[in-house]
């Protein structure tokens, strides 16, 4: 079976579905590769406060990477944590609304969004729901957030959405979900660079990890890894940026890839 390996999961449409629906598979296949010696992260966009469902925390990972690398934790310990500064939090907010974007903000605590500004959002709603006492209106709070990245959704034209870019480009990188969401992530940061802190932090070569995603927000961690993996129902970027396609999340796609690779 070789060296213990580190093993890095996305979350959404990865290890569960969009109704937060985690197959048995997974679970079982996760905690096989932890009893083999394997260390387990969950590695997401989502900033840490939103990472909080019980059946998924309960598997019991090693750590969490969480807002795109931005945070990083192992157990109990916060081995690193970037929070934006105030004025440039500020400024964020500004510039996004100037150009028309409503805004959330992710931090490693709350989410700070107003719902007006969201009006009848799904997503948000669903948001607002899910955090529960851990939403915070944005505006009530001008300026005293504690915030790690921005999320945006972003109903405007291309050339407005290009121009705000523009006016970020030096502090934010994006990743851009289709014409109406917009992840904005520190200047340098991201799911990969998550890898690469805790391999360096626990003394293991960049070959010995595995990554899993779906999506175009993997890629960075999809190419980071030693070897990587996308989901059967991956889109096909993060697919083409993958050593190895598995069967899709509902067809036991983790199980069948940690056999696959001789993990489990």
């Amino acid at each position: 079976m070789g060296s213990p390996k580190l093993l890095f999961f996305d979350i959404d449409l990865t290890l569960w579905d969009r109704q937060n629906f985690i197959p048995e598979s997974t679970v079982r296949a996760l905690k096989a590769a932890q009893a083999n010696g394997h260390k387990i992260f969950l590695n997401s966009g989502r900033s840490r406060s939103y990472i909080r469902k019980k059946e998924l925390l309960d598997i019991g990972f090693d750590g969490i990477v969480s807002g795109d690398g931005v945070r990083i934790e192992m157990g109990d310990e916060v081995l690193f944590s970037r929070v934006l500064d105030k004025d440039l939090a500020i400024r964020a907010v500004e510039t996004c609304r100037r150009h028309g974007f409503w805004v959330m903000l992710e931090g490693p605590h709350h989410l700070y969004f107003d719902m007006d500004e969201f009006q009848n959002d799904a997503y948000a709603q669903k948001v607002r729901s899910e955090m529960e006492e851990d939403y915070r209106p944005l505006s009530d709070l001008w300026g005293e957030w504690e915030t790690d990245k921005l999320s945006c959704a972003t109903p405007v034209s291309d050339e407005e959405r290009l121009a705000c870019y523009e006016e970020l480009k030096d502090d934010f990188d994006f990743l851009v979900h289709g014409p109406i969401v917009t992840e904005m992530v520190p200047k340098g940061f991201n799911k990969g660079t998550g890898i690469r802190f805790l391999c360096e932090h626990l003394g293991v070569p960049v070959e010995d990890t595995f990554a899993f995603g779906d999506s175009m927000n993997d890629i960075d961690m999809l190419k980071a890894a030693g070897t990587s993996v996308c989901m059967g129902n991956g889109q096909e970027e993060a697919k083409a940026a993958s050593d190895y396609v598995t069967a899709t999340l509902w067809e036991d796609g983790i199980e069948k890839a940690l056999k696959h690779f001789g993990l489990i």
